[in-house]
């Protein structure tokens, strides 16, 4: 039986632990069919959802089948469910311990998410590093590297850098990777361009930073629970590895077309549907190609913080080009502009280089990869070991 990692999300001091049908199939090692035979064999108790959702079973019965069926023989303290107080994601909407996130990214600062999501007070006092000892060493360092770096390259060294400067980088107590994460947060950015964010981002440096842009997008892209380059940070961070590591390997597992640098695609399928959105819209599905920008593995209907960022351009050319696009795929179950379509409209609207959503990306989702190294260093070391079916040659 293959295992599964299921997700079970904590609000307050209450687990609301509940499994949809293919996670209490798949815990269970059993077809759906079976599963709904133990129901009516009064073995297992399911719920049925509301306006059309799907049915949903207590953990805790599956958990006693389990064990009554001796269904799963794991190595002891290796974890099944991973528990978190940081992000749900319910019913097309997300909410960062328990606070809607595009109601924040309507209101606050990267800093105050951070502080939330880090403490779960946004008015915790977050410490600021020494500048002139993190972002000099850094920038210089960045400056060097040879050939034509993205901008996510130039993350990846300069989190390597922070590492190297930093003799306290184990240290790992909730307050030293509070401080760690401020590290890695203004060393990134510093990397990235002198000035900030924008004048490294913008086509034209000169021109002049739109107060909202960033802010709101730092807010949203700032976790999104266990996606794939978050496993990669709690995996990290289960063995132990510091604060700088579990970074590092956030960003390798970003650094791909269907996560981190999907924006990227996105801009530049928005720059071919200038002339003709249709016809783009067209081509791709004759080519029988995904529409960059469009559906998710998670939303049903639509992605809630893709709608803040296209209120950022309202009557814009890209908001149009949005419009469009949409209107030619409309009717088409699951395809809906995510926030990798609205990122790559946002850059279009205000001038920004068509690598810029990755690196807006890669610093805002490293205030989530602290908050969950946060929760995994206070778990047991080494939780971490998927089953692997052996499919290839047998000894002889």
């Amino acid at each position: 039986m293959q295992s599964i990692l299921t997700v079970s999300i904590l609000i307050g001091s209450d687990l609301v632990a509940t499994l949809t049908t293919a996670e209490a199939a798949a815990r269970l090692g059993v077809k759906p069919e079976t599963l709904y035979a133990y129901v009516s064999r009064g073995l297992l108790t399911s719920t049925r959802g509301t306006g059309g959702r799907a049915s949903t079973f207590d953990a805790a019965q599956v958990e006693a089948l389990v064990a009554t069926r001796g269904a799963t023989r794991r190595p002891t303290g290796v974890a099944e469910t991973i528990t978190t107080r940081l992000t749900l994601i319910e019913d097309d909407d997300v909410f960062y311990r328990g606070h809607r996130v595009t109601d924040l990214a309507r209101t606050e600062t990267p800093e105050r998410v951070a502080a939330l999501l880090w403490s779960g007070d946004r008015d915790a006092a977050l410490p600021e590093p020494d500048l002139d000892g993190v972002v000099g060493p850094v920038r210089d360092l960045v400056a060097r590297m040879p050939g034509r770096p993205r901008p996510t390259d130039r993350l990846r060294v300069a989190v390597a850098t922070l590492a190297a400067l930093d003799p306290w980088r184990f240290d790992l107590e909730p307050a030293a990777v509070v401080a760690t994460g401020m590290r890695c947060l203004r060393g990134m950015v510093g990397a990235v361009g002198e000035g900030g964010l924008w004048p490294a981002l913008a086509t034209d440096p000169a021109s002049k930073e739109p107060p909202e842009v960033l802010r709101t997008a730092l807010v949203l892209l700032a976790d999104h629970g266990l996606a794939a380059s978050t496993m990669a940070a709690r995996v990290a961070a289960s063995a132990r590895a510091h604060p700088y590591a579990v970074v590092s390997a956030g960003l390798g597992a970003l650094d791909g077309p269907v996560h981190g640098t999907a924006s990227t695609s996105a801009y530049r399928f928005l720059t071919e549907a200038l002339a003709d959105p249709e016809a783009a819209v067209a081509e791709r599905l004759r080519a029988g190609e995904r529409l960059p920008g469009f559906g998710h593995s998670i939303y049903r209907a639509r992605d809630p913080r893709a709608a803040v960022l296209l209120e950022l351009i309202p009557g814009s050319e890209a908001a149009a080009l949005v419009g469009r696009l949409t209107a030619a795929v409309a009717g088409r179950p699951g395809v809906f502009p995510n926030v990798d379509l609205a990122l790559a409209a946002v850059q279009h609207a205000f001038g920004m280089r068509a690598e810029a959503g990755e690196a807006v990306f890669a610093v805002a989702r490293t205030v989530g990869w602290i908050a969950h190294a946060l929760e995994q260093y206070a778990e047991d070391g080494l939780r971490f070991r998927v089953e692997g079916a052996y499919v290839g040659l047998r000894p002889l």
